[in-house]
């Protein structure tokens, strides 16, 4: 018996090496060219040598995707006898045969598993890839009746996710299905949003800012310089009106006379005045996505002064910082259900302006240095609007009155002479703002339906501008849609671009 064992031990050293020399030959025979005389056999090779071949019974590459529910089940119909079944994981699925040839899959809990059917001689009959969800049948009935015009699709993806597919008409729709089927699946559950939206609207936003500011101020005072005797006392008289309520004298225009050596002169002005503002900025976005808008310019503010104080005399050279003033238009629009249109929208006008301005005075320079003040007109609000429909965004009355009286103490109280010895300031400032916004929902036109500012615009002829004072001429533009020529020929009068 032991010396069966060790022979059997060392022919299993023979075959070790042999199988060891016969890779070694296969090796040096593919180095050599020789690699296509060992190629595997093919089945008929293999049946012809009578050399076993291994192959796949069944596999997911030919299996059917289903998925099932928690607690569902799905009835199948087979083209063959069932003898064999087998289930990968049947705490997911189950299969249960009810003939020889119809079997009930169910679904167990979460997961993902495959089911195999086999005949007598063990061939493949079917093979089902299952994925065993949640029971989405009460998400899918709310968001049909929800979004009965919507093509959503809801699926289970893996244990803690769901996706969401189909199209829709609008932005406003996906998001409201995302945000039903966030609220009905239970928290720990991650939702996917896959859905198309079919055609995004574009809405274009029509602003009109408009503001009228009046102005008035009046200013009246004597001033008097001079001086005369009252027996033995000296009385001096040196009055200088600074009228401080707008802090500088409107003109330098004065009325004067003299008395006994004493000069009166009398300041006296009234100005009025009045500011008229309007801006229409139009602008279009995609429904969602945020535009921005601005007209206007940037004025120069010194920010420091650098010297080198190496250099004999030093150079220096001033820091300026740019501040932006004009017209800006920022907003988002989100289009949604029944043509309502939601609008985040912040505008702004703004202009230089000499109130409050701040004057400087240059070392080693002849003039001030004189910086503008920035008046603002801002909005900044969140609105929902009909298509075509207008809202006030903002709108303001303000009236601001300032009075000063500036004269001599005790002579001024006098009644008529006391005007002789006091000053008067008054300002009236009156503001009425208003800013209108005006959604449309748009779609994109043909170009010759659009007309620009320039149509019909023709630089007049050195003569015309000479002799007449022309500055431009009229002409019709050659490719004028046929609309604008019925209405020419509908009109009577001048037409086109006219500057007076």
């Amino acid at each position: 018996m032991n010396e069966f064992r060790d022979l059997s031990d060392m022919a299993g050293h023979s075959a070790i090496k042999t199988l060891i020399r016969t890779a070694s030959l296969a090796a040096l025979l593919a180095g050599a060219g020789l690699a296509p005389a060992l190629a595997p056999m093919n089945a008929a090779q293999a049946a012809d040598q009578g050399v076993q071949v291994i192959q796949v019974a069944a596999s997911e590459a030919t299996s059917r995707f289903i998925p099932l529910g928690i607690g569902k089940s799905v009835a199948i119909d087979l083209p063959a006898d069932i003898k064999d079944v087998l289930v990968a994981n049947p705490k997911v699925a189950n299969a249960v045969i009810r003939s020889s040839r119809r079997v009930y899959m169910i679904g167990v809990e979460v997961g993902q598993t495959n089911i195999f059917f086999f005949d007598a001689s063990g061939k493949q009959i079917a093979g089902f890839d299952i994925a065993v969800t949640r029971d989405l049948n009460g998400v899918r009935a709310a968001l049909k009746q929800t979004l009965p015009d919507a093509d959503i699709r809801i699926e289970g993806v893996g244990k803690d996710g769901i996706m969401l597919s189909g199209s829709a008409a609008s932005g406003a729709e996906s998001q409201q299905a995302y945000d039903i089927a966030t609220r009905l699946v239970g928290d720990g559950i991650k939702v996917v949003n896959g859905i198309n939206v079919r055609g995004r609207d574009q809405v274009m936003l029509k602003v009109t800012v408009a503001e009228v500011r009046r102005d008035v101020i009046k200013q009246l005072g004597v001033d008097l310089s001079g001086s005369f005797n009252y027996g033995a006392a000296v009385v001096n008289l040196n009055t200088q009106n600074a009228f401080s309520a707008t802090g500088q004298t409107l003109s330098n225009t004065a009325l004067g006379g003299n008395w006994k050596n004493i000069t009166a002169t009398l300041r006296a002005m009234d100005r009025a005045g009045v500011i008229r503002t309007l801006a229409e900025p139009n602008l279009t976005a995609i429904s969602g996505e945020t535009a921005t808008f601005i007209a206007g310019g940037e004025f120069p503010i010194p920010n420091g002064l650098s010297c080198d104080t190496t250099k004999s005399p030093p150079v220096c050279q001033a820091q300026v910082d740019f501040k932006k003033f004009g017209v800006s238009l920022v907003f988002t629009p989100v289009v949604m259900s029944e043509g309502r249109i939601s609008l985040k929208v912040m505008t702004e006008v703004s202009d230089l302006s000499t109130d409050n301005a701040l004057t400087l005075a240059v070392p080693g320079a002849s003039q001030s240095l004189t910086i503008p003040s920035i008046s603002t007109r801002r909005a900044d609000t969140t609105v929902e609007i009909p298509s075509g429909g207008s809202l006030a965004l903002a709108g303001m009355i303000q009236e601001k009155t300032k009075q000063q009286i500036n004269g001599v103490p005790g002579l001024m109280q006098l009644p008529i002479l006391g005007a002789l010895f006091k000053s008067r300031d008054y300002i009236n400032n009156q503001t009425e703002l208003m800013v209108i916004v005006t959604p449309y929902v748009v779609r994109a036109v043909a170009q010759k339906l659009l007309s620009r500012p320039d149509d019909g615009f023709a630089d007049p002829s050195d003569p015309q501008t000479a002799l007449l004072g022309r500055l431009n001429r009229i002409y019709g533009s050659a490719n004028q849609p046929d609309t604008q020529a019925e209405q020419r020929a509908n009109y009577r009068g001048k037409y086109g671009f006219i500057l007076d």
